[in-house]
């Protein structure tokens, strides 16, 4: 078995830098693997709670604490989200709390950050912190407290630090975040641009905190002044296309969000703001070109799975359209192609079936590939990534059902103390010894939403995120 050098130049390289390396991919080299920029708002006159500066308990104490809080009862999700079994419920609480350790373990408990990427071990040594990581991280918090994982006041706790970490000592340009920093100084790693999709990530865990522990006045006010430094006037100071990023080196990477993918987030975000916002013609700059599979007619791009997921694991697209597209719907054709495409896929790789299936960017034998389809993209070889159907939960529950218990209960490489390994492949007996932070996260994220819609429900009371989807058009769905 091939083991990945984490340490090399290739695995450094975001998604984005695989994408616009791919030769003939045509415009899967505009797309990025990291994510989103949240809104965040004032709410100075909320109570003030107990002071957050009680040192947490270890990592595997307050996991395992006795007397944790009960989950308290939670939304069912809406009509448009089929009821999940008892034991799906089951299966989907074990994941999100075996998920949850990653970002506990592997989250600093004195700047908050999280780690990019870690061993299945637990035993990780690597100070690259991953800012999207740390955005699934701070909603984690939310959905652990929720769920009773750990206490009210350790989830509070840990993400005050963060907060306040991001506020004071995190280095920023015009309020973007470099996409990865040093875990323990928060200084810029890898010459790491100012990432746009990344720091939306972060930005969208943060507004979720700041209602989840909105009765304290001091996360509503850190979240606040964080988000409103963004200057999204400046990322869009010359162009309706906004840009990957910045550096210091180069300016402006050249790479501009201009087709659909998990961008949707940055221009909802830019949208929503109070103090920068986006012009409301961004909405209407990008492209939204559409693909054929089987019949199944959907918007997407030459991506992969994970560029229908990321946007709507916080913003509640459900029943909603703007003027081009129901995009939760979207997503349900678009993975409903994507497993079709799998189960064609196992003509040639045996081990894809309706029991197994989903492709996503991820590591594999040979390092980190970007692959998937339909079209197909990548050297596809029988590997299979948990995070594509997981992420894809709220869009075909049963169906990714179906594979997450198959791959829980007969694929035991596959499993670990932080949920289910980054990918694996059954026909070479490979299994990866690595969970990625966003790929953890929007397994747990999706998990939530598709068991309560806990997620949209607590990041929707945003008035930024409601702001951003009136002024870029959504509607309800007419009947």
């Amino acid at each position: 078995m091939k083991e990945k050098q984490k340490n090399t130049a290739v695995s450094r390289l975001s998604r984005r830098d695989l994408l616009m390396g791919a030769g003939g991919l045509g415009l899967a080299r505009i797309l990025d693997r990291r994510r989103f920029d949240c809104a965040i708002l004032a709410q100075s006159n909320l109570a003030a709670s107990p002071s957050a500066s009680q040192k947490g308990p270890t990592a595997q104490n307050a996991l395992q604490k006795q007397g944790a809080p009960q989950p308290t009862s939670v939304s069912p999700p809406p009509s448009s989200i089929p009821a999940i079994s008892p034991e799906d419920d089951k299966l989907l609480d074990e994941i999100e709390r075996q998920t949850f350790q990653f970002f506990w373990e592997q989250g600093s408990p004195q700047s908050g950050l999280v780690r990019d990427r870690a061993n299945v071990s637990g035993n990780e040594t690597s100070v690259a912190a991953s800012i999207a990581a740390t955005g699934f991280g701070l909603t984690a918090l939310c959905i652990a407290d929720r769920r009773g994982y750990i206490s009210r006041n350790d989830a509070r706790d840990r993400a005050l630090a963060a907060l306040r970490f991001l506020w004071k000592k995190m280095p920023t340009h015009r309020g973007f975040f470099y996409h990865f920093a040093d875990i323990n100084t928060g200084e810029r790693v890898w010459d790491s641009e100012v990432s746009s999709v990344d720091t939306t990530i972060l930005l969208c865990g943060i507004l979720t905190c700041r209602r989840h522990f909105e009765e304290h006045s001091e996360v509503s006010m850190l979240a606040y002044e964080i988000f409103n430094r963004v200057d999204w006037t400046w990322l869009s100071e010359d162009t309706s296309l906004l840009p990957h990023g910045w550096t210091p080196e180069g300016g402006f990477l050249p790479s501009r969000w201009d087709y659909y993918s998990e961008m949707m987030m940055i221009y909802l975000l830019g949208l929503g703001s109070f103090t920068h916002p986006l012009p409301v013609d961004v909405w209407k700059a990008w492209k939204r070109l559409r693909f054929e599979f089987e019949g199944i007619s959907y918007i997407g791009s030459f991506a992969p799975l994970f560029v229908h997921q990321y946007s709507q694991a916080w913003f509640d697209f459900r029943d909603k359209r703007d003027a081009y597209a129901n995009y939760f719907q979207n997503s349900i054709f678009a993975t409903e192609a994507h497993r079709q495409f799998c189960l064609e896929l196992g003509k040639q790789f045996p081990d894809y079936s309706d029991d197994l299936w989903g492709i996503s960017a991820s590591d594999s034998q040979e390092g980190y590939v970007v692959w998937g389809g339909p079209p197909e993209l990548g050297p596809i070889d029988g590997t299979v990534v948990p995070s594509a159907p997981a992420g894809s939960l709220p869009f075909l529950p049963q169906p990714v059902m179906r594979v997450l218990h198959n791959m829980r209960d007969h694929y035991g490489k596959a499993w670990t103390r932080y949920g289910f390994v980054n990918a694996f492949n059954p026909l070479t007996n490979w299994y990866d010894i690595d969970v990625i932070g966003i790929d953890t996260g929007i397994t747990m994220l999706m998990a939530e939403n598709a068991r309560s819609g806990f997620v949209w429900e607590t990041f929707m009371k945003n008035p930024e995120a409601q702001r951003g989807m009136d002024r870029a058009g959504f509607k309800k769905e007419q009947a």
